[in-house]
């Protein structure tokens, strides 16, 4: 399956000093984008990599990502605009050879087979790991007893991460 948004770079032709290469997307690409991520729309995406040499065929690429996107509310359900900044930092490697470290702060490995990395790619997933799982438009907060009624049928384990809450707080008060 080809990417929403594809832009091949041979790892040979990335030079001794840092090379910086802008991936845009177009309107095309923007509207695929959203389709995949569950988005009602993608208005821009734009990332900037800062790629290092090769060693032993892996390339380190420093980014910019900056996007407009449109979410959904989780609590109103109503569209609302976003802007999203992330610098990132990750890692092409030989597809096989990426590294199972779930440490937050070790750039992620993105295979690449053959000599090609798609900077496209990566700039979608950047955007999707930049996403907030639960977009709330800006001032919209939960209704009263929402949040106290999910808490009925929780264990001694969850009463004790629930009582640590905001809500939590409220309802020993």
């Amino acid at each position: 399956m080809k990417p929403e948004l594809s832009r091949p770079l041979p790892v040979a032709s990335i030079g001794p000093r840092h090379d910086d290469i802008v991936v845009e997307a177009d309107a095309k690409e923007r509207a695929m984008i959203a389709a995949r991520l569950g988005l009602p729309a993608v208005e821009r995406l734009r990332c900037r990599f800062r790629l290092a040499s090769p060693v032993s065929r892996t390339v380190v690429a420093r980014g910019e990502l900056s996007a407009s996107v449109v979410q959904t509310c989780v609590v109103t359900l109503e569209d609302f605009p976003a802007e999203i900044a992330e610098r990132f930092e990750v890692r092409f490697v030989p597809a096989g050879t990426e590294s199972d470290d779930l440490d937050p702060e070790v750039p992620d490995d993105i295979g690449y087979v053959g000599d090609v990395i798609d900077l496209g790619e990566a700039a979608t997933e950047q955007l999707a790991l930049a996403l907030d799982p639960y977009p709330r438009r800006p001032g919209t907060v939960l209704p009263e007893g929402v949040v106290e009624g999910l808490a009925e049928g929780l264990d001694e384990d969850d009463e004790a991460l629930f009582d640590a809450s905001p809500a939590g707080k409220r309802r020993q008060q």
